[in-house]
């Protein structure tokens, strides 16, 4: 007999431990003490050959703005990973086959958050836009239940889209999970009626929430759809253990036949709103009097499991959404920066976007700011205009422009706005200028052959445009238009003896000739020169004559230097060049290459600085004086004289200029 009873005993203690949960580990075919796990294909048991991956990236170049599509997610897609290179300004969107947009469609970009679409639930990851350069991602664990659309919405050029899923093989078997729980059917040891399953339950739940993203949350809940959850009886409880299990033994202590399991109150809802969930709490109380006991008191083995409620399933009172600021669109000085505000609403655990007006019993977070990283550097004028290049007439005018940093160093021009910067050259006007004696050089050949001749040069009054002259005419000051020369004495008789002409005075051009006409004196073979009174009886032939060999077409004419620009750290001058034809007017027939010089360098010695031996610092910081510009006050003057003095040479362009 007590062998019998200790049979029975050990059969009732091996019952409880396969019952009890957490007594062994339970592997993934809800089998106590199984070792098998779900590889990576999903596959309870498997080999991990039964599924295969699908990678690549989408990089090509994307020309204009708008969605373009990337990559097609089949359905029974698991593990799915779409994540962007690196930052950039595009964005990630995800649409159904059917055309509802799950994340970023319709042109809105929804915050990063959690997304349910195609029958999983995706996360959109979009990181810090100032302090990270990683790019937007959507993450899924699957499976999908449709064909989904990953599209990119352009904006500038495709950083490259890294995408990746898994689906299953055609030699993959089927994942050996558990069936779903019909209404009725017992669950270690518990027997739970629902007025509605647990699947038409979560089923709905999901087509409120799709019509949710695609509108808005809704504003209340009915009885009626209270009762698409599961309604839970605690008090009832299956008489009969599972088929599978070892017969528990045929009688159990008393106290266990005058105790049961009953529920006894919910824990607290999880959220105060939107949808949450709480479970029931079950104690060991007596069948009769349903006073609480110890647990030990009741089968442990039928101790029901408790299973999720809904509660408080309100929507939560609307709420502005604010997004991160963008870049300040400038790198220095005053700019601008924006965020995204957007009106959302939380509903099972989820966060949805509503129509603004649900928000309006709240004031609107500003979307643009005025942003300034850094002081901007400036263009500063160091020196004043200098004196125009020409003292009449046209010409141009320098100063001294720098960039400077708000610390008062000077930078490169990059760092300043090229848009902005002030001219460092100008052209000046000096007025009308005054007229003055173009010339030509002289002839090179003399107008004799023998005995005195000349040699000439042209000769012509025109409108000087660097001469410091009187607004007046060239005056009666006309330069020579012919010297003398002499090529060796003539000898002849008693008579007028005419030379030969002299070759034109110019070469081109009208010109003169010259030859010599003399009174000789011929003895024999020897001429003797005479007065010219001695053959005044004799009609004298002419000694000039006017020549014009062949038009010159046009000529070079140019005017004095000027004065220097400047008397040392190298200068410059200039002159006026004409090109003028046969009649004295402007032509532009002269050769180009053998134009005269119109400017030049003067003076390039470099000028003496005066030191003041007087003139010091007697403080240490006067490097702060000079930044705070404070140079302009007397005291300042004489108490930072070196550097005050140093900061005035700087912007008068050179030290020492005279």
């Amino acid at each position: 007999m007590f062998v019998s009873y200790l049979i029975l005993t050990l059969l009732h203690v091996q019952t409880a431990v396969l019952a009890r949960p957490g007594g062994e580990s339970i592997g993934c075919d809800d089998y106590l003490g199984s070792d098998k796990v779900v590889d990576k294909c999903g596959v309870c048991g498997g080999d991990n050959t039964g599924c295969q991956v699908v990678s690549g990236v989408f990089k090509h170049a994307l020309t204009s703005l708008g969605y373009h599509r990337v990559v097609e997610i089949p359905q029974g897609a698991t593990k799915i990973n779409i994540t962007e290179m690196y930052k950039s300004n595009n964005y990630l969107a995800l649409r159904s086959r059917s055309g509802r947009s799950i994340i970023n469609g319709n042109w809105a970009i929804d915050r990063p958050g959690k997304y349910e679409g195609g029958g999983t639930m995706f996360t959109y990851k979009r990181p810090n836009e100032i302090s990270s350069t990683a790019g937007e991602s959507f993450l899924a664990e699957g499976p999908t239940n449709e064909i989904l659309d990953v599209y990119m919405i352009h904006q500038q050029p495709n950083p490259g889209v890294h995408y990746e899923y898994v689906i299953m093989g055609t030699n993959a078997i089927s994942p050996q999970v558990p069936p779903h729980r019909r209404p009725g059917d017992p669950f270690n040891g518990q027997l739970v009626t629902e007025g509605r399953s647990q699947e038409e339950g979560e089923e709905k739940g999901r087509n409120e929430e799709k019509e949710d993203l695609r509108g808005e949350a809704p504003e209340m809940f009915t009885s009626e759809s209270a009762q698409t959850f599961p309604v839970r009886h605690p008090d009832r409880f299956s008489p009969r253990r599972p088929d599978n299990l070892v017969p528990p033994a045929p009688q159990l202590p008393r106290r266990s036949r005058d105790h049961n399991w009953k529920q006894l109150g919910t824990t607290e809802c999880s959220t105060t709103c939107g949808k949450g969930s709480q479970y029931p709490i079950f104690r060991c109380v007596h069948r009769s009097t349903h006073e609480e006991a110890p647990e030990s008191y009741c089968d442990s083995s039928m101790k029901p499991t408790p299973e999720e409620e809904p509660c408080n399933i309100f929507p939560c009172p609307a709420f502005w959404d604010i997004g991160e600021w963008s870049e300040c669109s400038k790198t220095c000085g005053l700019g601008m920066q924006h965020r995204q505000v957007l009106c959302r609403q939380v509903y099972a655990n989820r966060s949805l976007t509503v129509q603004p007006y649900r928000c309006q019993h709240l004031e609107k977070p500003e979307t643009t700011s005025t942003c300034q990283l850094k002081i901007c550097s400036e263009w500063q004028i160091r020196t004043d205009w200098t004196s125009c290049s020409v003292p009449c007439g046209v010409g141009q005018r320098t100063r001294d422009v720098k960039c400077v940093s708000n610390i008062g160093d000077v930078v490169d021009d990059e760092e300043c706005n090229m848009k902005l910067r002030p001219n460092d050259i100008e052209n000046c006007d000096m007025g009308p200028c005054a007229k003055s004696w173009f010339l030509t050089e002289w002839s090179e050949r003399c107008s004799a052959e023998c005995g005195a001749g000349v040699r000439t040069r042209s000769v012509v009054c025109m409108t000087n445009h660097v001469s410091s002259l009187p607004l007046e005419g060239c005056g009666n000051n006309r330069p020579a238009e012919a010297t003398p020369c002499d090529n060796g004495p003539c000898t002849g008789k008693v008579e007028w003896f005419a030379g030969s002409w002299s070759q034109c005075s110019i070469e081109c051009g009208s010109g003169t000739q010259q030859r010599e006409v003399i009174c000789v004196r011929k003895n024999a073979d020897i001429f003797e020169v005479l007065d010219p009174s001695e053959c005044s009886f004799l009609e004298k032939p002419p000694s000039q004559q006017s020549c014009h060999l062949k038009p010159c077409g046009a000529k070079w004419f140019s005017t004095e230097w000027s004065m220097c620009s400047k008397s040392c750290q190298g200068g410059f001058r200039v002159r006026e060049v004409r090109c003028l034809s046969d009649d004295m007017t402007l032509s532009n027939l002269c050769d180009p290459q053998l134009k005269p010089e119109e400017r030049e360098s003067c003076n390039p010695q470099d000028c003496v600085p005066e030191v003041d031996e007087n003139c010091k610092d007697k403080y240490y910081n006067c490097n702060v004086v000079v930044q705070a510009r404070l140079c302009v006050y007397n005291y300042y003057k004489t108490t930072c004289c070196a550097s005050c003095t140093r900061v005035a040479n700087r912007q008068t362009g050179f030290l020492g200029s005279r």
